[in-house]
């Protein structure tokens, strides 16, 4: 599944939160609606069946509630995609990564292997299951961990044990720490802690341009990966270094032609708008260009990082250069010439803020956001509640503007073909609902704190105040749509000038 992450650490976002932010788009020619849920432990499987890969695995008997934004129609599995639990530790998973031959031939990917046949006939072959994938990563480890790093050694010991049919880079969080992990083959991983004053971009490509060996298989500071990560590397000669310094780029993933249309201009973009002076981007002779290889996994950003560069990030389309799909530089040979991270699959984003300078009860909020990031605006909700407000929870596979997923739709599929028409109107709600959104954030936070409430009795008031944003949302919401569709009846091609009345 084709997405986008931006992770922030603490020093380098603008309020010392830590952030994890990823879109969730969905395959060529598939749009996925998605729900905003909440799982309760009472409602959590203690036995648990891949939908794609037939694996089962028992559960621990002990979850904690946790927030979840799940496919709306479950017959592919749950697709969790991303949430926080109880002990306020945040989880996003996957962004689908790239690998290469060399990995893929020391460790193949653990696919289901369907039967052949009826048992006891000549030439028949029982199934063999395959492994973990992005449909059930969240569900059978975000609500057992207690802290990113937890997170990492359950996800990395689940992936050692059982495999995984598909290459993805996952994200935890916790008020202290972010962790990235990424798998390496079917069962081998490694993880690094993002560094207190960066931020991270991951296209749809392995990203770690660095891995300590000794510390990730010693006391685990910076770094953490499968137990036999060095054997594997030694065993399968996959350190192509000149130096003896190994480059996991090099060694677990691609730089394909593929990837310099599809990847990396993606990381580039996100890269020149947080880092707009540290180089001359858009130069020929530019250090790292859209197709460049080598464009840093993390970089210490010009200002901190804020929810709403974040938001801009996960929705640029190369404005400002001449691969704008909607721009009016360059020409047929560079518009579109590389793939957007707002894209018309995205599903959602969810950005997920903890933050240390409140209290447990309200310290973590999902900022969310549906459909093509484009003409969608980011809204935040508390995650320590025990229900959701329905206008975000109610998606099916019915198309309705009752539903915030498929208004969203509506708007971008009406707003993309008049973009310009409609950009000012689309502005305007972004700085609407998200301003309304901190004001929410700021009035509740304080009631919270004069209250001193506790994190089991919290529920109730931060529930009263998802459903007043979300109220406000779908007003702002429907507002919106009547003006872009009022924009793209304006511009529509049998339109002619003369009237009847």
């Amino acid at each position: 599944m084709a997405c986008t992450t931006l992770l922030v650490g603490k020093d380098a976002s603008y309020d010392g939160s830590t952030i994890v932010a990823r879109n969730e788009d969905s395959s060529n020619g598939e749009f996925n609606p998605k729900r905003f849920v909440v799982v309760h432990p009472a409602d959590q499987p203690r036995h648990y069946r891949c939908v794609i890969s037939h694996l089962e695995l028992d559960l621990p008997c002990d979850p904690m509630r946790y927030t979840s934004l799940p496919d709306a129609d479950g017959s592919r599995g749950i697709w969790a995609e991303a949430g926080v639990n109880e002990a306020n530790v945040s989880m996003s998973a996957t962004e689908t990564l790239t690998s290469n031959e060399r990995v893929l031939g020391a460790d193949p990917l653990v696919e289901l292997v369907p039967a052949v046949g009826k048992p006891g006939e000549e030439g028949s072959a029982p199934e063999i299951v395959g492994g973990i994938g992005e449909e059930d990563m969240v569900t059978v480890v975000l609500p057992y961990v207690r802290s990113a790093r937890e997170g990492v050694a359950r996800l990395g010991g689940l992936l050692e044990r059982y495999g995984t049919y598909e290459m993805n880079g996952i994200a935890f969080s916790d008020v202290d720490e972010v962790w990235w992990l990424e798998t390496v083959g079917g069962h081998h991983w490694i993880a690094r802690r993002v560094p207190d004053d960066c931020y991270v971009t991951m296209p749809n490509q392995l990203g770690l341009d660095t891995l300590d060996m000794d510390d990730a298989t010693g006391a685990q500071r910076e770094f953490m990966a499968s137990s036999d990560i060095r054997e594997f590397v030694e065993d399968n000669h996959l350190d192509t270094s000149l130096d003896g310094h190994l480059d996991p780029r090099d060694a677990f993933g691609s730089a394909s032609d593929a990837d310099h249309v599809y990847n990396t201009p993606r990381a580039w973009a996100m890269q020149r708008f947080l880092n707009p002076t540290s180089e001359p981007w858009d130069a020929p002779d530019a250090p790292h260009g859209p197709m460049a290889d080598d464009i840093p996994w993390c970089r210490v950003p010009e200002r901190k990082v804020t929810v709403e560069d974040v938001r801009y990030a996960l929705a640029l389309h190369y404005q400002g250069t001449v691969y704008d799909p909607y721009g009016r530089w360059g020409d047929d040979s560079t518009r579109g010439a590389f793939r957007p991270i707002g894209i018309n699959r995205n599903g959602q984003l969810s950005v997920v803020q903890l933050r240390p300078y409140e209290p447990e009860p309200c310290r973590a909020v999902q900022w969310i956001a549906y459909g093509c990031n484009v003409f969608n605006a980011l809204v935040p909700f508390y995650a320590n509640v025990d229900r959701t407000p329905e206008y975000l929870s109610n998606t099916t596979s019915h198309v309705t503007t009752g539903s915030h997923y498929w208004a969203n739709r509506i708007i971008a599929a009406l707003a993309d073909a008049h973009f310009h028409e409609c950009a000012a109107h689309v502005e305007r709600y972004q700085e609407k609902v998200g301003a309304r959104g901190h004001a929410t954030l700021a009035r509740t936070d304080a009631c919270v704190g004069a209250a001193g409430i506790s994190y089991a009795d919290a529920a109730p008031t931060l529930e009263a105040a998802n459903d007043a944003t979300a109220d406000a949302l779908r007003r702002d919401t429907d507002d919106l749509l009547d003006r872009v569709l009022y924009e793209a009846s304006m511009g529509m091609a049998n339109g002619f000038s003369r009237s009847d009345a």
